[in-house]
C-alpha cells in the first residue's frame, strides 16, 4: 500500500498517522505513507531522536517531500543517497526524504517530487533558527526536475509537491486561502511542471485543508488517501 497525506509538523500533526495505522492493522514496513511537505521531524538536534522515534514506531515506512517549515541545515547534513531511482536523504531506515525534482519508481509507480514553498510567517521567525532560505526551490532544482521528467518523456503516474501551481489557487478549496497565502515563484515553477507533465494524480499540502480541486489534483492535510484516489 502507498498512501499520501498532508503536513505533519513534527509532533504537532502526526496523530493522524497513528490513527491511520490503528485502522489498518495489516500494514508493514513494506507499505509507505508519503507526507506532502512540512514533515518537521528533522527540526532540532536536541530532540531529534525523540522526534523521529514517533515516526519510526509506526508500522509503515514514512516518505516525505520537504515543505517550507523544515530545518534545512539539519536536513541537508544527511548524505545524498540513491533510492528507487532518485536522490534522497535516508534519515532512518524507514524515514526517507524524497528530494526536489526527482522521479522515484515505487511499487511499479513513477512518482515525481518537488518540495519547498515560501513561509508566509517568516516575518516572525529567525533565520537559521526557525526559518531557512533553502525553503524556496532554486532554479538548479527546477532544471533538474525538468531533466528528470524528460528522461521519462514527461510522463509520470503521480506528482507530489508541497505547494501548487498558480491555476490550482483558483479552485474553490483554495480560492479564499490563496488571498491569505499569496503567490510566489514556486507557484510559477509548479505551473511549468503542470504544463509539461502528463500525470494521473497530483497531491500537495501546505494550505492546511483537504479537498479535491478536480479529477487530478488534491490538497491534503488531515486526510490519508491511497495513491491514485
Amino acid at each position: 500500500m502507498i498512501c499520501v497525506t498532508g503536513d505533519t509538523h513534527g509532533r504537532l500533526d502526526c496523530a493522524k498517522l497513528r490513527v491511520f495505522a490503528d485502522g489498518n492493522p495489516q500494514l508493514t514496513k513494506n507499505d509507505y505513507v508519503i507526507i506532502a511537505g512540512d514533515f518537521g521531524g528533522v527540526w532540532s538536534e536536541k530532540t531529534l531522536d525523540d522526534d523521529l522515534d514517533i515516526y519510526e514506531k509506526l508500522p509503515f515506512s514514512v516518505l516525505f517531500v520537504d515543505g517550507n517549515h523544515e530545518n534545512f541545515a539539519l536536513l541537508d547534513s544527511y548524505p545524498v543517497s540513491e533510492w528507487h531511482g532518485g536522490k534522497a536523504h535516508i534519515i532512518k531506515p524507514h524515514i526517507i526524504h524524497l528530494m526536489r525534482g526527482q522521479v522515484f519508481e515505487i511499487e511499479g509507480n513513477t512518482v515525481f517530487t518537488f518540495g519547498g514553498a515560501t513561509s508566509i510567517d517568516k516575518y516572525r521567525r529567525q533565520e537559521g533558527i526557525s526559518w531557512w532560505r533553502e525553503e524556496m526551490p532554486s532554479f538548479k532544482e527546477l532544471d533538474e526536475g525538468i531533466a528528470n521528467l524528460k528522461r521519462y518523456r514527461n510522463e509520470v503516474d503521480y506528482i507530489i509537491t508541497h505547494s501548487c501551481g498558480e491555476r490550482a489557487l483558483m479552485y474553490p478549496p483554495l480560492r479564499t486561502r490563496a488571498v491569505q497565502y499569496g503567490r510566489y515563484p514556486e507557484n510559477q515553477m509548479l505551473s511549468y511542471f503542470e504544463d509539461i507533465a502528463d500525470y494521473k494524480k497530483w497531491y500537495f499540502g501546505h494550505f492546511h485543508t483537504d479537498g479535491k480541486l478536480n479529477d487530478k489534483m488534491r490538497v491534503l492535510y488531515h486526510d490519508v488517501v491511497p495513491l491514485g484516489e
